[in-house]
C-alpha cells in the first residue's frame, strides 16, 4: 500500500461518550487522534473533578473511552479503506 500524499485528515463529530463536539484526525501512516482526549480523558484529578461536575448537572455521560475508542477506529478504518491497496 502506497502512503497517501496528506498530511492529515480531521473530522468533527459529536461524540456521545462525553457529550460533546470532538475532532478526530488520522495521519498517512494510519495512526489516529481525537483531539479532545487531553480534556476528557488523560487529564489531571481537578480537570477531572470538574467534568464530572459538569457532567451531573447536565445529566451526561462524560465517559472518554481514550486512544481505542471505536469512534476513532472506526474513522480510521473507513478513511484508510477509501485510500484502497
Amino acid at each position: 500500500m502506497s502512503k497517501p500524499d496528506w498530511q492529515v485528515t480531521a473530522t468533527t463529530i459529536k461524540c456521545d461518550a462525553v457529550s460533546d463536539e470532538v475532532t478526530i484526525m488520522v495521519y498517512p501512516d494510519g495512526t489516529a487522534k481525537c483531539a479532545s482526549y487531553t480534556k476528557f480523558g488523560a487529564t489531571d484529578k481537578k480537570t477531572l473533578a470538574k467534568l464530572e461536575t459538569r457532567a451531573k448537572k447536565l445529566r451526561i455521560n462524560s465517559k472518554c473511552e481514550g486512544p481505542q475508542c471505536r469512534r476513532i477506529t472506526d474513522y480510521r478504518d473507513k478513511i484508510m479503506a477509501e485510500e484502497g491497496p
